[in-house]
């Protein structure tokens, strides 16, 4: 059999970040969250073999290894090979292979960075041993798997975003997950979006877990924001139903305000001076990606301060990232 190639898409979230964790969305009701697939992607290059020999090469890791069957595989301790045994426990692939996986996201970048190579691995094994996952099923093995892997609550947008591959408008309600990829003008947002990194990682499962954990202890203060940041989704998937691209920067920032509130771990001195470069070079949105704490930022700017902007950012040894809006045909 001839080699499965397959690259998956990062995202950036715009609105309804956090409410893609159970049981939150389905503790504040109808809500969305929106997310936009960009160019930075994972990769996994998958060639069975003849015989049990598995070699793997993990490239952000440096880490290259060969194991004489899979069983010899998931009994070692290797740290680098915990998320590369959470997919094997569960494909059980009874032939060997060579598998390298790599990705182009700064590690904790808050882009989805290990959820999409989740979806690349799922979507690379499934083809190969013939065992179709799509759809919400494919979400949920994803958060599944890497929730196993993590040992911490995951959400489900980084998995749609890195499927679905567009805008994407993600509904939770009483009866799950729906998602789609709606249409838009790839070009004004292209002309229009920063991301940039601070150089300091985060860690989503940590702000999302106090979330989480003061929502059930019935703190109203925290319960207060996230109702905000749910209605402020319902404000945004209006903004994409009628394209009133306009109307994005304004939502960025009053969400980022809430978001803030939220989690006390959510902001940090790198991105708060990020945030004020930013808006002095003209600025007009800004959105801390992911759980925050350190991670990447999504800057909005009209088009004619967006390399001013960025320059800015790159002279205070930030890294600006090249991150355009992607779409399948691309």
């Amino acid at each position: 059999m001839s080699a499965i190639i397959v690259k998956s898409p990062t995202r950036i979230d715009l609105a309804g970040g956090t409410l893609d964790c159970w049981p939150l969305n389905a503790i504040v009701g109808l809500c969305y969250t929106i997310n936009l697939s960009i160019s930075i992607f994972t990769h996994v290059h998958l060639q069975p073999l003849s015989g049990s020999e598995i070699e793997l090469d993990i490239k952000d890791l440096s880490y290259r290894k060969k194991f004489p069957h899979l069983q010899s595989l998931l009994e070692c301790d290797d740290p680098e090979l915990v998320l590369i045994k959470s997919h094997l426990n569960y494909w059980q692939p009874s032939e060997g292979f060579y598998l390298k996986t790599s990705s182009e996201s700064p590690v904790g970048g808050g882009l989805g960075g290990s959820s999409s190579l989740t979806v690349s691995l799922i979507q690379a094994f499934s083809k190969w041993l013939e065992r179709p996952v799509k759809g919400v099923d494919l979400v949920t093995l994803a958060s599944n798997l890497e929730a196993r892997f993590l040992g911490t609550p995951t959400g489900t947008q980084d998995y749609i975003g890195a499927y679905s591959q567009g805008l994407n408008l993600i509904t939770y309600d009483y009866d799950g997950i729906k998602f789609e990829a709606l249409p838009y003008d790839k070009d004004y947002f292209k002309d229009r979006i920063s991301v940039i990194y601070t150089g300091k990682s985060h860690h989503s499962g940590i702000n999302n877990w106090q979330v989480i954990k003061e929502v059930v202890e019935k703190k109203q203060e925290t319960m207060k924001e996230l109702k905000e940041i749910a209605r402020l989704s319902h404000d945004f998937k209006q903004i994409c139903v009628d394209k009133k691209w306009d109307d994005i920067p304004a939502l960025l920032n009053k969400e980022n305000d809430v978001r803030v509130r939220l989690s006390s771990g959510f902001m940090n001195k790198e991105i708060g001076d990020l945030k004020s470069i930013a808006f002095t070079n003209g600025a007009t949105g800004f959105k801390i990606c992911g759980a925050g704490g350190g991670g990447c930022v999504m800057v909005w700017s009209n088009p004619e301060d967006k390399t001013r902007i960025e320059q800015a950012c790159q002279e205070k040894n930030y890294k600006v990232l090249t991150a355009d809006p992607y779409t399948p045909q691309d």
